[in-house]
């Protein structure tokens, strides 16, 4: 017996050493990214074709970057699904989560928790949901889905316990981690108790990322690659030349030195320090916006040029219902590939 179970641990630890043996020789890998969804009823069906394709697809692990249902003031009966923020909602997107065939990582969005003041038909208290949302989705040190993933969390920490959400993994050498950053300004500038939750959580983030950047440099990584619900609208930094060139923003947005603080100053701030300082391929994954895009939104705050080392990539959201395709390519100088898969039975009648 002792000689059948010496086999079968060397048996299986020669399976794992080979396994990062490949991540670490050349083999590329995919993984999933998708947020934003399902909102409505109709989605809610689409949502079971799109998850139909990816667990079919040989991927990794896939990440949900937040908005696992619709924002609290949008609903309407008409639209159907399941209403915000209700107890049904969650333990229906859980069972979601948990049916994915590979390693399923979620980050919170607004519509979770900071936007149910408002929800319809009824409201909820954001602070009770938000516990609520913690004690259901990021328990344990493992991934949701069929099959689990390790993670790392911030609330391992005793300086930070009750962010269990922050979490980070490594794969193919490259650092992941997840921030919770929310639409909605980032839950700033709506009541003080807001401000006061959003001044702690933005302290957490900022040190979850630096953290995560200062192991990727230790360990040798070759990117970062960071997860989170909200667009930090980088076009507010711009200069106005800058946002002349995007005439749209250039309508929708007041030149930096007359705006308005946001939610995000602090981070994009920290978040163009710590890629310069990096100085490998960083990208900042996100929804919120609901259109899918890849590009290069951060500008340096002392060149006015492009960081060049960083991507913004925003996944597809909000009707529509596909997904991103992400490669690891170790013989790729970006590290990364991107490419929309698109979900036939979810095609939109044009």
């Amino acid at each position: 017996m002792k000689i059948v179970l010496s086999a079968l641990i060397f048996l299986l630890g020669a399976c794992a050493a080979s396994q990062g043996a490949k991540e670490i020789n050349g083999t590329s890998l995919d993984f999933a990214l998708i947020g934003d969804m399902p909102y409505d009823g109709r989605q809610e069906k689409e949502f079971a074709n799109l998850m139909k394709d990816i667990d079919a697809s040989d991927v990794a692990f896939v990440v949900h970057d937040g908005d696992f249902w619709w924002d609290g003031q949008a609903w309407t009966e008409k639209a159907g699904g399941l209403p915000p923020c209700s107890d049904e909602t969650f333990s229906d997107r859980l069972a979601l989560a948990q049916r994915s065939r590979h390693p399923f990582i979620y980050a919170a969005g607004d519509n979770e928790w900071a936007d149910c003041h408002r929800a319809k038909p009824r409201t909820y208290d954001p602070f009770e949901r938000l516990a609520k949302l913690r004690q259901m989705f990021f328990q344990g040190d493992a991934s949701l889905g069929q099959r689990r993933m390790k993670l790392e969390r911030q609330s391992e920490s005793s300086r930070y316990p009750a962010y269990r959400e922050n979490a980070r993994w490594t794969y193919g050498d490259v650092v992941f981690l997840t921030l919770h950053i929310i639409g909605s300004n980032n839950n700033l500038g709506r009541t003080a108790q807001m401000d006061a939750e959003y001044e702690e959580r933005n302290a957490a983030n900022i040190a979850w990322m630096r953290e995560g950047f200062d192991l990727a440099a230790r360990s040798g990584g070759r990117a970062v690659m960071i997860i989170a619900q909200a667009d930090p609208y980088f076009q507010t930094t711009w200069t106005p030349n800058w946002q002349e060139r995007y005439a749209l923003w250039a309508l929708a947005m007041k030149p930096p030195a007359s705006r308005r603080k946001t939610g995000y100053d602090s981070f994009l701030a920290a978040l163009e320090k710590e890629t310069l300082a990096f100085g490998k391929p960083v990208v900042y994954v996100h929804g919120d916006t609901h259109i899918f895009r890849i590009d290069k939104p951060l500008v340096g705050s002392r060149s006015q040029r492009i960081i060049e080392n960083f991507t913004r990539v925003a996944t597809f959201g909000h009707p529509d219902t596909h997904w991103i395709r992400a490669t690891i390519d170790p013989s790729d100088p970006n590290v990364f590939r991107f490419r929309q898969e698109i979900v036939r039975e979810n095609l939109g009648t044009h």
